[in-house]
């Protein structure tokens, strides 16, 4: 497992606790659009709380290069993490300095509070000695409950952890067990699906899932780049023809690691880009120049659900098609509901997570029966592409200082 101290692991009580949180969240006029990511937070939240310790909320929110921006200001979440709590949420109007201490001195046992946008202040990002110092004087015990963020090495995501006993939150810890078992130590055979549309943006993710999976499934339009460099013909198809001789290193790799490529043996294609655009089914040898390939093809479909029937753990990243435009939606919709399907029987593990993907799998209506779907992007992107993330590695209990928070 992840060597890493859990809230399992923290003396909460009476304990004043800087929860690093990802309040990022869709907004609109003022108004959240999608509150996953405050739900997500909310046992860490509720579990300090109930133990008697005082949380301190701190996120960034947008970019404001280091300056004071109202218009990214966190002042308009208190209401809606309140309604989610059930109770009063207090606010201060900066997360360093004397406002800051004298908001979170005058919280009571098993308050909570949220602080001002943490790169309103240019130590954030550089993850400042002194602004690291000035955050950590606000708690005794650092918690981060964002795995959205760990690919960072900001102050709040990664420095405070060096300076105050640190702790995963109820989200970070989820995250980081479900991906542990996805890749690290899973269920073989394991399956990867790796869409998108773009080889040239995930070089370093084929390259290293093909070491750590049995079969990976290249779809989208990356796999049209695949096909052109095996000399089939993709028409005006989103392609890099330029990423050829790489796609071909890639198939050589995965044949040497052991590892079986599936690419598309039949598409849906159209001469248009835009919804119930008139459409054919053809094998992939059999695509004309003034078409496009939009999706994969029925054939596709049931070779690549074939291969999830003899899987354990499957990995999904990105789209097999334009989902987002009818009827170029069918192979993204058939082969998540299969793995829904197989997952809520009991006879796979399924991790799903990046950008698209959680678009896609709630399109399909299939996200709520993957065993976990998360929601970072860039953070689920380099763990599957093998890095370390220093927000992660910030909380293994290797500090000093880290076991004062020790429960004996």
């Amino acid at each position: 497992m992840v060597a890493y101290l859990t809230l399992d692991d923290a003396d909460l009580a009476g304990k004043t606790v800087i929860v690093r949180v990802d309040l990022n969240v869709p907004m609109d006029n003022n108004r959240v659009t999608d509150d996953t990511r405050l739900r997500a937070i909310l046992p860490t939240i509720r579990d300090i709380t109930k133990a008697g310790g005082r949380a301190v909320l701190i996120s960034h929110f947008g970019r404001p290069k280091g300056k004071r921006d109202e218009t990214q200001s966190l002042a308009p979440l208190v209401q809606p993490m309140a309604d989610l709590l059930g109770h009063e949420v207090a606010f201060a109007a900066d997360c360093i300095g004397p406002d800051a201490e004298k908001a979170v001195a005058a919280l009571p046992a098993g308050g909570v509070i949220i602080l001002e946008n943490t790169r309103f202040h240019p130590g954030e990002e550089k993850n400042e000695l002194d602004y690291i110092a000035a955050l950590a004087r606000l708690g005794d015990l650092y918690v981060n409950d964002s795995f959205s963020t760990a690919h960072r090495a900001h102050a709040s995501t990664e420095g405070l952890a060096h300076v105050l006993p640190a702790f995963a939150g109820r989200a970070m810890q989820g995250e980081l067990d479900a991906l542990n078992h996805a890749l690290e130590e899973p269920e073989r055979p394991v399956m990867a699906v790796v869409g998108g549309a773009k080889v040239s943006t995930k070089l370093e993710l084929l390259g290293n899932l093909v070491h750590k999976v049995n079969v990976l499934v290249i779809a989208g339009g990356m796999a049209n780049t695949f096909l052109a460099a095996m000399g089939h013909t993709v028409g005006k198809s989103l392609c890099e023809r330029e990423m050829g001789e790489t796609a071909r290193d890639i198939l050589k790799e995965a044949e040497k690691a052991g590892c079986e490529i599936v690419l598309p043996v039949d598409a849906v294609v159209a001469k248009e880009f835009r919804a119930n655009a008139p459409s054919r089914t053809i094998d992939v040898d059999h695509v004309a120049e003034d078409e496009m390939i939009l999706d994969a093809g029925p054939r596709t479909i049931e070779l690549v659900e074939r291969k999830l029937a003899g899987a354990k753990t499957v990995v999904w990243n990105g789209p097999f098609g334009a989902f987002e435009l009818t009827p170029f939606d069918a192979a993204t919709v058939a082969v998540a509901q299969e793995a829904g399907r197989l997952t809520r029987a009991g006879k796979l593990l399924s991790v799903a997570g990046g950008g698209d993907t959680v678009a896609a799998l709630n399109h399909a209506r299939a996200a709520d029966d993957f065993s976990y779907v998360s929601t970072a992007g860039g953070a689920f992107l380099e763990w599957l592409e093998g890095k370390s993330l220093p927000g992660v590695e910030a909380l293994r209990p290797n500090t000093a200082g880290k076991a004062a928070a020790v429960s004996a």
